[in-house]
Parts: structure tokens; sequence; C-alpha cells
């Protein structure tokens, strides 16, 4: 069965996934783009999708009898009411990051699906599906022993003037708050925030870098350094320190070079090349979950435990020092 997709939301990830979706993957089709910028859709259409029609909102195009299932690649702020009309026709419905801007709206949406009675959303935490990261699951899962501490870093080249401290959680380190949970099996109890000096590259409206300290149920403390101006490249550490040994995660593959008396490994620069297979790998997986009208992997629970996460850490970097409590709801059967 080819799933017949509708995106709304056309900018660079809306682009790419279309991209994917027409161009690498298999048991997909594009049908139907909205974005607010009208030009931008016509603008995948004339270059990927010529045969998608364009409407004029989301809401339509959820509710087209030409539509399967659906991507929510927007506005961040608008990932709610998308994902929630997506759920009230029953399609299935693939959300990039965040699944709301809100931890209340990431509940609203819990609540729809939990309602509804199956998962038909699947939210886009690309990390779980990283080569990377599956390997050093695995050897923390059978390995290394139970863990006890997890080292970590992501770091960026540079950021726009427009990205401010709290950025530094809900644009940034939420991936590491979602990939830890699932890599750790284990939930957060609380979460700090230090702010070491402020780097030179950093601007006014930014405090960079942080390093954010978290701690789950099962005692394993979290220190992730936050520094998105490193200026050096993009780079994404995490070593895992268990009972029996030490996991790390390995090195995007590059080609070692010995040249002009150095030795020399190369670092990429953009967050699209490091997670470049680990999206199409994703989407392969919501297509095929797609076609049986259902979701599989991240779920709306993780898109909330998230959100509730990045608020206390948002509260921690106030209160720079002070532990912050990150306390959980019961978790709805339906994500068991």
């Amino acid at each position: 069965m080819t799933v017949r997709i509708g995106i709304i939301g056309t900018g660079a990830i809306g682009r790419d996934h279309a991209r994917r979706i027409e161009q690498v993957l298999a048991g997909g089709k594009i049908v139907a783009l909205t974005d607010v910028n009208r030009g931008s859709a016509e603008a995948v259409r004339a270059d990927i999708a010529p045969d998608a029609e364009i409407f004029e909102t989301g809401e339509e195009l959820i509710a087209s009898p030409l539509v399967d299932a659906v991507l929510v690649t927007s506005w961040g702020a608008s990932h709610e009411q998308y994902v929630l009309a997506a759920i009230a026709a029953g399609k299935p419905c693939f959300c990039e990051k965040p699944l709301a801007t809100t931890a209340d709206g990431a509940r609203r949406i819990v609540d729809a699906e939990v309602a509804h009675g199956k998962r038909l959303v699947q939210v886009g935490f690309m990390r779980r599906y990283d080569a990377g990261y599956i390997a050093l699951k695995e050897a923390v899962t059978s390995r290394t022993g139970a863990p006890i501490m997890v080292h970590a870093a992501h770091r960026n080249p540079t950021v726009p003037q427009h990205y401010v401290t709290p950025m530094a959680i809900h644009d940034t380190l939420i991936h590491e708050i979602d990939v830890f949970r699932w890599l750790l099996d284990d939930d957060y109890v609380s979460a700090r925030v230090i702010f070491p000096r402020r780097a030179a590259r950093s601007h006014g409206k930014l405090r960079d870098p942080q390093v954010v300290v978290l701690e789950t149920a099962k005692g394993v403390v979290i220190d992730v350094e936050i520094f998105v101006n490193c200026h050096y490249g993009y780079d994404i550490q995490c070593e895992v320190v268990g009972e029996d040994g030490i996991a790390r995660l390995p090195e995007p593959m590059a080609v070692q070079m010995r040249l002009n008396a150095s030795l020399q490994n190369p670092i990429l620069t953009d967050w699209k090349d490091r997670f470049i297979a680990s999206y199409d790998v994703e989407l392969q997986d919501f297509l095929k979950a797609a076609s049986q009208g259902t979701a599989t992997g991240p779920t709306c629970w993780d898109g909330y435990v998230a959100a509730i996460t990045s608020d206390a850490c948002v509260t921690a970097q106030d209160r720079e020092g002070e532990a912050v409590a990150i306390t959980l709801p019961s978790r709805p059967a339906l994500y068991s």
C-alpha cells in the first residue's frame, strides 16, 4: 500500500522530508501541501511533488479524503492544533518536535490519543534511530552493567542572534532529554543548571555555555554540556559509566588523515549531516506503521515527558545551582 501523505509546513525540514518520501523511501507519496507562505508550498510542488494539491489551511488538508496520513513540520506553536485535528480525523500523524510548546498542550494531545484508543502519533525524536545510539543502547543494556553516570555534550558552531537562553533547553537539549530516557529506560526526578563563564562568542541575550545536571529515578546522574557557540563544529558526545565498564557514543564515520605534521579527523558542522540517516529510518518506520493505520516509535507520552522536563530545566536556569523537582503523572496504559 502506498500511503498518501499531506505535509503541513514546507520550510527546511518539511521540504527535506518531502524529498525523502518522494526520492529516497518506499511506501509513500506526497499528495497534499500547505504552508502559511503559499509560495513555499508551491516551490516544493514544483521541485519535488508535482502531483500534490495545495490547501489553504492545515485543517483542510487533514480533512481531505486524498490524505491518508499527515506530517506536521510547521512552526512549533502550531503543532498542537494540527496533531489534535489529525487524531480527531483518525489519521496517522508524524509530528516534528516539539509535540507542543507547553506541557499542558502536550497533555491535551495525550488525552486525545488515549480517548481515541490507539496510537496515531509519532514524535520526531530521530536520535533513537541513529545507528550510533542504537549500538550504545545495546552496550549499556547488555555489557557495561547498571548505569551510574552519563557525561554528555551538545555543541553547535554558532547560533543566530534570536537564539536566547531558554532555547538551549527547548531547541537543543530536548533531544538529549528524550534519548537519555530511552537509552537508560528511566525517568527524571530533578534538574539543575550551572553557568560557567560566558563564552566570548555569545551574545547579550544568551548565557552560553551551560551545564544541565539531571538525576533519574534509578539514581543515575547525567551532566550535559550545552555549548552552542563552540566555533569548531557540530559535536555530539555521550559516555555512559556502568558498574562493569564504560560505553561511548561512536563518532560519525570519517577518514583519518596524517597531513601537515598532524593527525586529523574532519568534524561535521551541520546537524542535518550528522543525523541524515536517522531521519530516513524514522520516516520509513512511520510510513510502514501508517500503512496499517497506526504509529510506532516515540510517542505522545514521550513528547509530554520531554515538555515537562524542559519546563523544569528552564526553571532551573532561573534558579542557578538549585535542584528543581520533576514530577510525572501516571503513564496511561496505551503507552505501557
